[in-house]
């Protein structure tokens, strides 16, 4: 399901159609930025997600794209080694060509041994044109078997850590979308992460929460938090406008929200939602809480967050 397919469904009911008609004009370079973390790093409070670059047809499409979102004043590029079978890490590499500096750069490896994640690093620089990344990031850590392969003898966490002190990476980070409680552990396991990425949007509360787990024990540390799953992959919108969702994340303690923005319409959207952005009341968060999931056909346990474990 896609945010621009789904936006006449999503508008009607909820009273913002004539709101959306004439859009105001993105103004370049316009992005509210913010301190990331404890890592003394400015960075956009959106950020391109790279999971998206396989909506388009091929990677030029994809690379232009991601120059048009680097127009817009975004200089926040989240990716992983695995999305589009490494394609997207490709597309970043050419549309942020000659512009590395000014952007703040991410992947992500799903290798579990320093030997491993090592030859994917190698990788991931080549494809994206770089010599070094901003942000490393363990990839979709699930159980706590994974917790012990990463930070036992000849675990990726070595790599990690070698690539940091040879200035291959600035910062380590982890992300995840399958359990809190896993998240919390590896959170509270290694004191010295500078990330986590995790899904929290506004049906989150309902099912096994991220927002109500992990979430404060990141805000504990001070490291840089990153959210995904803000559209909660368009099901939200169903009852929710897409500016309710995006300003719902931006409210919670958080850094970087990542939008999965296929088109430049769509990231226009989050950036205006940003450029407008006031915090929710506890009151506003309430109601959307409830909106999001009772009496709209939004949730249905597990299936609406089918990236979550089954209870």
């Amino acid at each position: 399901m896609k945010r621009r397919s789904f936006v006449g469904g999503a508008f009607a009911g909820v009273g913002i159609t004539g709101a959306y008609a004439k859009p105001a004009k993105v103004k370049t370079g316009d992005v509210p930025m913010t301190d990331f973390g404890k890592t003394g790093v400015k960075v956009t409070r959106i950020a391109q997600g790279g999971a998206r670059m396989d909506l388009f047809p091929d990677i030029s499409s994809a690379a232009a794209h991601v120059r048009r979102v680097y127009d817009m004043g975004v200089n926040y590029f989240d990716c992983a080694h695995s999305y589009w079978d490494g394609k997207s890490e490709e597309a970043y590499g050419i549309g942020l060509s000659g512009v590395r500096k000014n952007v703040f750069l991410t992947t992500k490896s799903l290798k579990r041994t320093a030997k491993e994640a090592q030859a994917e690093l190698h990788l991931s620089l080549k494809q994206l044109k770089t010599d070094h990344l901003d942000l490393w990031q363990m990839h979709s850590v699930t159980t706590k078997d994974e917790i012990d392969r990463i930070l036992s003898p000849g675990g990726a966490m070595e790599a990690f850590e070698a690539a940091k002190k040879e200035g291959k990476c600035r910062f380590i980070g982890f992300t995840g979308h399958f359990d809190p409680e896993v998240h919390a552990q590896l959170l509270k396991a290694y004191p010295k992460w500078d990330t986590v990425l995790m899904p929290l949007h506004a049906a989150d509360h309902a099912y096994l929460s991220f927002e109500k787990t992990p979430l404060p024990v990141a805000v504990e540390m001070g490291i840089g938090i990153q959210a995904i799953k803000v559209f909660c992959k368009a099901f939200l919108l169903r009852a929710l406008s897409p500016s309710e969702c995006l300003r719902y994340t931006l409210s919670l303690p958080i850094h970087v929200a990542i939008c999965g923005a296929g088109t430049q319409g769509q990231m226009e959207d989050n950036v205006r939602t940003l450029q407008s952005f006031k915090p929710m009341t506890s009151e506003e968060l309430a109601d959307i809480r409830k909106r999001a999931v009772v009496g709209q056909g939004v949730y249905t346990g597990s299936t609406m967050e089918y990236w979550k474990k089954k209870a």
